[in-house]
């Protein structure tokens, strides 16, 4: 199986390298906009070779690259697995109308742990009603990273909305409290993220009443999770129907 590497000088880039290796594929090569591949790896002019190149391409590079890297992945008919965080409601909407034609894993988190704690983050939504139970999710990441809260913490909030048989937007999302901001509204969601130092994730889910709490956490010590998880998605989209698919599709959860 040719997988590519979209960034592949890139940290997670050569950890995906890594990952490839080991896991008997073959590396069809990468794409960069700086610094130098991992040594014997393919460096393609663009995007659209790196797909005419590989079966399946692996993107973990930028958010303002996920439409255009999932419309060029369709036009060659490569699958895609995309990692990005940070994305649009027009960018996600891009993805899954590439989803009409190739099959695209698209993750908040890669983590096989990241995973299962969304789906018990969704089973005790359903258990805790918002009336009684607030719902916080408190996210600390590395200095670098660009966007908050990151996509790993909007998908806990999205599995508690879903677990109260709603969605986040109508839910309504809390953060960025500062000053006088006045109470905390009733069945809302509430999100801070943290910055600093090289935290590669920390997640933490609270859900706090008037007479009991309880949290629930999961911290991520190094990257390469991500990078196994992903080669996984990978070996397990191709042949796989045109569609949308989640990493707990991955898992078969």
């Amino acid at each position: 199986m040719r997988i590519g590497i979209a960034g592949i000088s890139g940290r997670m880039g050569r950890l995906l390298a890594e990952e490839v290796a080991a896991a008997g594929a073959l590396l069809a090569g990468g794409t960069t906009r700086s610094g130098a591949a991992p040594a014997g790896a393919a460096v393609l002019p663009d995007f659209a070779a790196l797909c005419a190149a590989a079966d399946v391409v692996i993107d973990f590079t930028h958010a303002h690259a996920a439409a255009a890297h999932a419309q060029a992945a369709a036009a060659a008919g490569t699958a895609f697995i995309l990692g990005s965080s940070g994305l649009s409601a027009a960018d996600e909407a891009a993805v899954s109308a590439a989803a009409g034609r190739i099959p695209i894993v698209y993750a908040a988190n890669f983590a096989p742990g990241v995973n299962l704690f969304l789906a018990i983050a969704e089973r005790m939504a359903a258990a805790l009603p918002g009336a009684q139970y607030d719902a916080e999710i408190v996210e600390m990441h590395h200095r670098q990273k660009v966007d908050a809260p990151s996509g790993t913490a909007v998908a806990l909030g999205r599995a508690v909305a879903a677990g109260r048989g709603t969605t986040l937007e109508e839910a309504g999302r809390e953060s960025g409290r500062d000053g006088h901001c006045g109470p905390r509204g009733t069945g809302t969601i509430g999100f801070a993220a943290l910055r600093g130092g090289q935290v590669v994730g920390d997640h933490t889910l609270v859900f706090a009443a008037a007479s009991e709490q309880i949290s629930l956490t999961h911290q991520s010590f190094d990257r390469r999770v991500y990078a196994t998880g992903a080669v996984r998605a990978a070996l397990w989209v191709r042949g796989r129907a045109p569609g949308l698919y989640g990493m707990r599709d991955v898992l078969g959860m």
